[in-house]
């Protein structure tokens, strides 16, 4: 029983779907902290990803697929004050629930998350990185690689993640910067390559940014989704 999870304890929530490739290092890297739980929620993976998981003494919950869907599941499973949404691929740097309740604890802050940090030696991963720090410094829109972290509170109040097929971090940072500030812990995460290797890396930022202008200009998030995946788009 959690008689005494006071304002202290963080709830690790990890979507995950057929990650098998990193979900043990991704949960290694929350194991040396204490007063955390780690929830996985699996929409539905079929590459030994839960066993992994319930091998290493891991809550799973089963969630329909969709990343929103899933960490919003995961949110109201938790029996944490704090809620952090990590990705599968991504690893948090030691000490990261001290930083973490510092941030957190600064006058007029509602969330954070972490600068980022590619894993591949790309000096065009640089640039990207450079940029995502810069963006997220500035106009304070971590995106969901970066660890973002709020109390369970704020994230009731503001309804959670919005539903979408795609670009649910972007709405969330929107609705939080409403009500607070966010706060950018300098200490970086790190987030796995792939997305960059697989597509190219000026292919991938120059599709994010076009992602994001079409979301903005009022373009479905369905469709949106569609082109960001190749897919072809069936309106009904």
């Amino acid at each position: 029983m959690n008689q005494n999870i006071g304002s202290n304890r963080i709830s690790i929530i990890i979507p995950a779907i057929n990650e098998v490739v990193n979900i043990k290092e991704a949960i290694a890297t929350t194991q040396p902290s204490t007063n955390i739980e780690v929830i996985v929620v699996d929409g539905g993976s079929n590459d030994g990803t839960v066993e992994i998981a319930q091998s290493l003494g891991i809550k799973i919950i089963s969630s329909p697929p969709g990343r929103a869907v899933q960490m919003n599941v995961g949110a109201l499973a938790a029996s944490g004050d704090i809620l952090l949404f990590l990705h599968a691929d991504t690893r948090l740097p030691t000490g990261f629930d001290e930083m973490i309740h510092t941030a957190l604890q600064q006058p007029g802050t509602v969330a954070g998350a972490f600068k980022l940090r590619i894993d591949a030696s790309l000096l065009s991963l640089r640039w990207v990185e450079w940029g995502v720090n810069v963006r997220s410094h500035i106009y304070q829109m971590p995106y969901g690689d970066q660890g973002i972290f709020l109390t369970k509170e704020v994230f009731q109040q503001i309804g959670g993640f919005p539903e979408l097929p795609i670009m649910e971090d972007f709405e969330l940072m929107r609705r939080l910067k409403r009500i607070g500030r966010i706060v950018i812990i300098p200490t970086p995460v790190i987030t796995s390559a792939r997305r960059w290797l697989q597509k190219g890396v000026f292919k991938t930022t120059l599709l994010n940014q076009i992602v994001i202008i079409a979301y903005l200009l009022g373009v479905s998030p369905e469709r949106v989704r569609c082109w960001y995946r190749r897919e072809k788009f069936n309106r009904l």
